[in-house]
């Protein structure tokens, strides 16, 4: 599919972000006549006549100069372009290019419903990004869940709480939470039934010890970095308990790794963290594992900016 993407990139003590402004999908313009199938991905593409390919570029560009100028101080470099490519696939790109700490994206549409709604494109770029990603769907940031089971990719979301800024004197909440699967019964023989239920019983307790022990090791960890921290542990569903502790504690985001202790590979989700961006309605941070690559990469463009 044709996309027009328009994208600024932000410098700010010394980190680098990188935030869609606008997107175009050329598809949304075409009538039935001027659409074909795209063959790589089997979907509707238009072909723009010059007059509306100009229009839709100005329209990117207008609206990319807004951004910027918005965003622009002097605490902040702020630039803009207008690239040309699929959008997913434009953006995890350009951030690879431009050694990003951070990309940005927004969620989808607008009001409560399309809000809960996670983009296709927003999806791919958490999917692929070569750094964290955010997924905004608020404007204020007062108060953070941190959700860890302290796999790598947790790890990695930590050290960002603990040496990012933007976090400061912001109130953090630790939650670990412990999940064990409900013990099967049908088929087992009643006399089975007691043994099942002891065995179960000890696998949750053995858990939520190990859960509470997680969540009380990363909030000390925060609060010696000198984060205001508190910290609790759950049971229960992962996805639906760190949502309802973002809600009940009127959290504007959620930090969170991309996959948990039982994650096969770092470019996909895990279904936690799929399942927070798809059921939350604050802001989720996801990080991904550090991989040998990214940090290589990101070496090279420091050395770059010192010589």
């Amino acid at each position: 599919m044709t996309v027009r993407q328009a994208q600024l990139k932000l410098r700010h003590s010394h980190r680098r972000f990188l935030g869609p402004a606008t997107q175009f999908c050329e598809s949304s313009a075409c009538s039935s006549r001027s659409c074909r199938r795209c063959p790589d991905h089997g979907i509707a593409a238009s072909v723009l006549s010059p007059d509306l390919d100009a229009a839709v570029t100005a329209s990117a560009i207008e609206t990319l100069r807004e951004v910027v100028q918005r965003l622009g101080s002097s605490v902040r470099s702020v630039d803009g372009s207008v690239l040309r490519g699929r959008a997913a696939s434009v953006i995890v790109d350009d951030a690879r290019e431009f050694r990003a700490d951070l990309v940005i994206v927004g969620s989808r549409g607008h009001g409560a419903i399309a809000t809960l709604l996670l983009g296709s494109v927003s999806s791919e770029v958490v999917d692929h990004a070569p750094c964290p990603v955010l997924v905004a769907r608020g404007r204020s940031l007062t108060r953070v869940v941190f959700a860890t089971d302290d796999s790598p990719s947790a790890q990695a979301a930590e050290a960002i709480l603990a040496q990012w800024p933007i976090f400061a004197g912001l109130p953090i909440h630790v939650l670990s939470v412990a999940e064990v699967v409900h013990p099967w019964t049908t088929g087992i023989a009643p006399t089975m039934y007691g043994q099942v239920l002891d065995a179960y019983a000890a696998e949750l307790r053995e858990s939520k010890a190990q859960h509470q022990q997680i969540a009380t090791i990363a909030a000390t960890r925060l609060r010696e970095s000198g984060r205001h921290v508190d910290s609790e542990m759950r049971d229960g569903d992962p996805a639906g308990e760190i949502v309802a502790a973002a809600e009940k504690r009127g959290a504007d985001l959620i930090v969170l790794g991309s996959r948990g202790r039982t994650g096969l590979t770092r470019l996909l989700l895990g279904s936690v963290a799929r399942n927070v961006l798809s059921g939350s309605t604050a802001s989720v941070l996801v990080v991904h594992e550090p991989t040998e690559n990214a940090q290589d990469a990101k070496s090279a463009g420091v050395a770059t900016a010192a010589n």
